[in-house]
């Protein structure tokens, strides 16, 4: 990987962190640019292989399909599991597995880098609130300023050294990596976009009856070959017949009371 191409990363990963007017506040950035599947995209074309940027971004993507982050707690950091799992697994010329192997502990890593930003800015923000005290706005106004640049040293300075040092060291791991160890490694791979999906499904699936039109739905695709037209059209028809057996009786609930 040349310093460009892992400067271009860091800079990319840093957009992909931050909440800006220029990004459209965190739309174009956290919410797009961080998200693995698109990140998989622009790290394809940085590094000249879209295509498997895009299939390593898409696999990232599943196993954090169902993140949420609650009051603000961060779980896992999909920025540095996208931006520096996807280009180290592509240089080295990994499989997938490879990149998920690697999103897991560098997910953790980013998020340090979360809570060590929120840390840091809290003195910045007492640091406003003290200028804007005394009268000083003009100086209070550019303290945000001081937060982004913060967010870009623990965002773009590990993204760019991480890339650029790390990986000839991902590659010679990779291709001294035993037979038996590759195989482990394929299995739990394949087996983590099963744990976001999962999430996902805990979240949507509030009733049993709707995991079980869910399991129904995926029996029609997987056992009867359908397309997905007919499939559409049979969870309109069972999602009418549940609207109209709601609304019965919750009718009959209210005539009894």
């Amino acid at each position: 990987m040349t310093f460009l191409q892992a400067f271009l990363l860091a800079l990319f990963g840093w957009m992909g962190s931050i909440y800006s007017p220029v990004l459209i506040g965190g739309l174009a950035g956290w919410y797009t640019i961080g998200r693995p599947l698109v990140s998989g995209l622009i790290i394809g074309l940085i590094l000249g292989d879209v295509q498997t940027g895009i299939i390593m971004g898409a696999a990232i993507q599943m196993l954090y399909i169902g993140l949420v982050t609650p009051g603000g707690t961060m779980p896992a950091d999909v920025n540095f599991a996208a931006w520096i799992g996807i280009p180290l697994a592509m240089v080295a010329g990994a499989g997938k597995e490879y990149a998920l192997a690697l999103a897991v502990p560098l997910s953790t890593l980013g998020v340090l880098a979360v809570y060590g930003l929120c840390a840091i800015n809290l003195f910045f923000v007492h640091k406003q609130d003290a200028l804007v005290e005394a009268g000083k706005l003009d100086a209070a106004a550019m303290v945000p300023v001081w937060g982004q640049i913060t967010n870009f040293v623990l965002r773009f300075v590990p993204i760019l050294l991480i890339n650029y040092f790390g990986a000839d060291l991902i590659t010679t791991l990779v291709n001294a990596m035993p037979t038996q160890v590759t195989d482990i490694l394929q299995i739990f791979a394949n087996m983590l976009p099963l744990v976001g999906f999962m999430l996902l499904m805990r979240m949507i699936c509030k009733k049993d009856i709707e995991l079980i039109l869910f399991c129904a739905g995926f029996a029609l695709t997987a056992v009867l070959n359908l397309s997905m037209v007919p499939i559409v059209v049979f969870a309109l028809v069972v999602a009418y017949l549940d609207y109209r057996g709601s609304g019965s009786a919750a009718e009959t609930q209210k005539a009894g009371e």
